[in-house]
């Protein structure tokens, strides 16, 4: 059942209000109070226009939700001689237009360069890579870019949407690789959701590329799109929602399990969510060293007496049975890749001495923190708004830049292992609390960190080819 715990207003959910308010004594506040009340938080104020009589501001404000929003602007509307003008969706304002552009990296401003860069010049360009395909590395885009390819079948927590309502997020990755590692990537948003059909798409549009970022499909059948991509292509292919997930995870568990002083080998966890990203973490925590991995989906544990388990799922199968409540008695960790609202206190409180809570359904996690937070040693989200963000963008952009500097075929669990290390060492011990076991996304060093770990990764694993 799900908690009822208001949401934290944050960023995603802002609004600018412009208003027309009478130079009056209280007028403002009165504006600012109405907004407090129906629990906005109040972001900047700009003047935007004086007179003698009134003054037109713009009045920036955090809501929790959709339907929170509309009830801040009609506490608003609905004040005594001030005039609403407008309002805007800073979200939706955001993405007009789309959030990235290509960009030329040299300028054209002659003839020569024209000559250079386009014909005649660039056909000795062509015909050096005919005749050294290797060279398309050194003289084209593709040593430093990214296909970041989706069907739209499982686009964040929202659902199969098709492609073109994936591409928003698409363009959001592309921007993540630039920002934090200085790749170029691009959205490949595909209108098939077949198999093979996918498979032979990416395979003819590989030329570009340096590397494959597989987004937002769905299981089982992003196991075998990833699986089988990477035995007929030799550029890395990525599924972000599965090894990301992983790595980040395993990076925080890594120093929560430091904080209550438990081992892998030792402790019981319990992951919710039995799509890619659940069997990606069972995966990677097993290869590091965790043997006692339960794993639940919407009917309860997966259990070796169930007749309905694919082929991923069959792998974690236990003795056990009974539904998550059942799983979560005695067991040391919680990490949820699933639906909001799922877990509860009771079943936290049933869980092991110093339990740790990983609720990291998005937009909104299993369980909000304020009502365990006392109950928990630690407890992570995939939220900006609360302490320990377990976010993809620590893993990613490092993982490629590490994998396309060395030129590496592909991507190991190995590579894996060696990035949640990395990410996971960033935290000092000084440093090390329960609201701060993993680095923030803005942290500069992470990039360098992962990408250094991938490369000796891939040279130890002789995959590297430069």
């Amino acid at each position: 059942m799900a908690d009822l715990t208001p949401l934290t207003p944050n960023s995603s959910f802002s609004l600018t209000l412009r208003l027309q308010i009478p130079n009056r004594v209280g007028m403002l506040a009165s504006v600012t109070q109405a907004i407090a009340t129906t629990g906005g938080n109040l972001g900047q104020i700009d003047l935007i226009e004086q007179t003698r009589k009134e003054s037109i501001r713009d009045i920036t404000v955090d809501a929790a939700s959709t339907e929170h929003a509309e009830t801040i602007v009609q506490a608003v509307k609905v004040l005594p001689d001030i005039k609403l003008l407008s309002v805007y969706d800073r979200t939706f304002n955001l993405h007009r237009g789309g959030k990235i552009s290509i960009t030329s990296r040299i300028p054209l401003r002659s003839v020569s360069d024209l000559a250079m860069a386009y014909t005649p010049g660039v056909g000795r360009i062509c015909t050096a890579i005919a005749q050294d395909p290797e060279e398309v590395y050194n003289l084209t885009i593709k040593q430093n870019t990214v296909a970041i390819v989706t069907d739209g079948s499982a686009v964040l927590g929202l659902g199969n949407l098709g492609p073109a309502a994936a591409l928003p997020v698409m363009e959001g990755k592309a921007m993540l690789f630039k920002e934090f590692a200085g790749l170029d990537a691009f959205p490949i948003c595909l209108a098939t959701q077949n198999t093979d059909e996918i498979i032979q798409a990416v395979k003819n549009i590989a030329p570009v590329f340096g590397g494959v970022n597989l987004e937002d499909i769905a299981a089982p059948r992003c196991f075998e799109i990833e699986q089988r991509l990477r035995q007929e292509l030799d550029i890395p292919v990525f599924h972000d929602d599965q090894h990301g997930t992983a790595i980040v995870t395993l990076a925080a568990l890594f120093n929560a399990l430091k904080l209550v002083h438990k081992s892998l080998a030792e402790i019981r966890i319990v992951i919710n969510g039995a799509g890619a990203a659940g069997v990606a973490i069972a995966r990677l925590l097993r290869k590091a060293g965790a043997d006692k991995i339960w794993m639940c989906d919407s009917k309860g544990i997966i259990s070796t007496s169930r007749t309905d388990l694919t082929e991923e799922k069959r792998e974690f199968a236990v003795k056990a049975q009974g539904t998550l409540a059942g799983a979560l008695q005695g067991a040391d960790v919680f990490i949820g890749v699933s639906a909001p609202g799922v877990l509860t206190p009771e079943m936290v409180q049933s869980m092991a001495k110093d339990p740790i809570v990983f609720a990291m359904a998005n937009p909104i996690p299993e369980i909000q923190p304020e009502l365990v937070d006392k109950n928990v040693a630690v407890i992570a989200t995939g939220r900006s708004d609360y302490p320990n963000q377990i976010n993809n963008v620590l893993a990613f952009p490092g993982v490629f830049r590490g994998a396309l500097d060395c030129r590496a075929q592909t991507i190991t669990t190995t590579m894996y292992l060696e990035a949640a290390s990395a990410i996971a060492s960033l935290v000092k011990p000084s440093d090390l609390d329960r609201e701060h076991i993993i680095p923030s996304v803005f942290d500069e060093r992470v990039v360098t960190a992962v990408a250094a770990a991938v490369q000796r990764a891939a040279r130890e694993e002789g995959i590297a080819r430069s």
